[in-house]
């Protein structure tokens, strides 16, 4: 499986879009500061995630998210998060 997931960082309010084999290692690689890209981001809260059967799909998938209709979905998605329910 693979695991597309989207980040919010706490510092910028800015999202980060990824995909891994391990999501838990990844997750905790960003939180860390191993990840070059969310390393000055911190800190990160892990807001959405999907798992995929392999890395073709969650690939396309991170790409969607990362479209204007791809963001129109995790927000409509995110809806009480954005809203400040599930904070």
């Amino acid at each position: 499986m693979y695991y597309v997931y989207v980040l919010h960082s706490k510092r910028d309010k800015g999202f980060y879009y990824g995909y891994s084999q391990n999501l838990t290692q990844r997750f905790e690689d960003h939180t860390k500061g191993h990840v070059e890209s969310t390393k000055s981001r911190r800190p990160l809260k892990l807001v959405y995630y999907e798992a995929c059967i392999n890395r073709n799909d969650a690939l396309k998938r991170e790409k969607y998210f990362k479209s204007y209709r791809g963001r129109q979905f995790l927000q409509n998605r995110l809806k009480s998060y954005f809203t400040g329910l599930n904070i």
